[in-house]
């Protein structure tokens, strides 16, 4: 598939209830989607069309950012602590720092909020009884519909057949029934006579789905590496954290005089970064790294590659909306959001073109150039349940990422709240 995900949606200049409102099991493969251009908001399941409302964003000075978000929080009544108590009945909070979706008496057909996304009462009602913690939200300038999306790169349960549990049952005669001539055959389970299947370690069916992350490596990650490293070699680091404190600074300046290694662009350079997994016998450093999230949590992360580090991967989100472990199939649907990366950005990450974010196959593109550990694929694989969430990003996690939240990805340079 090669589409952007970029659709107009003719339906949501008012609101309008498409399906009756989703139970609780039904509510973690919801995903709502906002435009700012058209001041609207639509619930999909899947690429169904569940529910539209028109809303208003923020106004000039305000602006809404734009992203990726989730349901962190919900309460049926609330008031801003940022604007003088003012009430915001049927509150879903995506950010804590003060985004949400909420009830409002004044919703025009224009930006008009100090960030917060305005729904109707009727509609603002509707929706608080459809979600629950952790339906994701993607707010775009322009609307988008998710598309069902294949790809080798997106991640597919193990197949378990549903036969397994009866496959070697041993057929044995009985005489049970008198009336017959012959006996008659009967499966019996005989534990101590069948071999034991091979125990599975999917995810329950009740498991919190998984929030996953791809991006480029930061400097905490690259520190973390670097530290245990230098462990293994001989020059102590400590507990690797991520953080240049004065044991690891020494480390690095001792690994430097041993091996006569001149850096420069930083301590913690990508020249002394090759020297230290050359020294450790490690091959190349890994340029990207996959985080995994659950109930909004931390769960593991680990090393990836990403290829053509040059060109921007560009901004992607998938969910998985069912997961088939008989025939070990996940249908995942995905959007491509429009990014603005700064000068600043693109330098940082060593950026230098963005033509494959930009083409019609970006979203191809970019999974084509991710590599994984295939344990690391196997552990996420085993744990996948519906409402599983990819992200796919340049940025890495931004500062709105933190306790008690999914991975939020920010897309414009405005800071929240502000003039974006």
């Amino acid at each position: 598939m090669t589409s952007r995900f970029l659709f107009g949606l003719g339906l949501l200049s008012a609101t309008a209830l498409i399906h009756p409102a989703f139970g609780a099991e039904d509510a973690r493969t919801l995903q709502i989607v906002v435009s700012k251009d058209q001041q609207s908001l639509a619930v999909f399941d899947g690429d169904k069309v569940v529910a539209t409302s028109k809303v208003s964003t923020g106004k000039r000075g305000h602006a809404t950012p734009s992203g990726i978000f989730s349901i962190l929080e919900k309460e049926v009544y609330h008031e801003s602590n940022l604007y003088s108590d003012s009430p915001m009945p049927f509150m879903q909070r995506l950010t804590w720092s003060g985004i949400a979706l909420h009830e409002s008496s004044s919703v025009p057909t224009y930006p008009a909020s100090h960030g917060c996304v305005r729904m109707p009462k009727a509609f603002a009602k509707m929706l608080y009884q459809m979600t629950e913690r952790g339906v994701h939200v993607v707010i775009a300038d322009q609307p988008l519909v998710p598309q069902l999306f294949e790809h080798a790169m997106l991640f597919q349960p193990e197949a378990v057949p549903a036969s397994v549990l009866f496959s070697d049952l041993e057929l044995r005669p009985t005489t049970a029934f008198l009336t017959q001539a012959q006996p008659v055959q009967v499966a019996t389970n005989d534990v101590a006579a069948l071999p034991m299947p091979k125990p599975t370690q999917a995810a329950p069916v009740d498991a919190a789905p998984l929030g996953i992350l791809i991006t480029r490596r930061g400097l905490r990650e690259n520190v973390r590496d670097l530290q245990g490293l230098l462990n293994g070699i001989g020059f102590a680091t400590g507990t690797p954290d991520g953080m240049l404190g004065p044991a690891t600074v020494q480390a690095i300046e001792d690994f430097k005089k041993a091996h006569n290694i001149k850096t420069s662009g930083g301590l913690v350079s990508p020249a002394l970064m090759k020297a230290v997994y050359n020294v450790a016998g490690k091959g190349e450093p890994p340029n990207g790294e996959i985080m995994v999230r659950q109930n909004f949590k931390p769960l593991f992360d680990a090393p990836a590659v990403i290829a053509e580090p040059q060109e921007a991967l560009g901004t992607h989100f998938f969910t998985a909306h069912t997961i088939d472990k008989v025939n070990g199939k996940a249908d995942w649907f995905g959007v491509t959001l429009e990014d603005d990366l700064s000068k600043e950005t693109k330098k940082r990450l060593g950026i230098t073109s963005e033509a494959q974010a930009e083409s019609p196959d970006a979203t191809d593109r970019a999974l084509d150039r991710i590599t994984i550990p295939n344990d690391i694929r196997r552990k996420i694989e085993d744990l996948l349940t519906a409402g599983s969430s990819l992200t796919i990003s340049d940025t890495g996690i931004g500062p709105e990422t933190g306790d008690q939240t999914d991975f939020i990805t920010i897309t414009n340079r405005g800071a929240l709240g502000k003039k974006g």
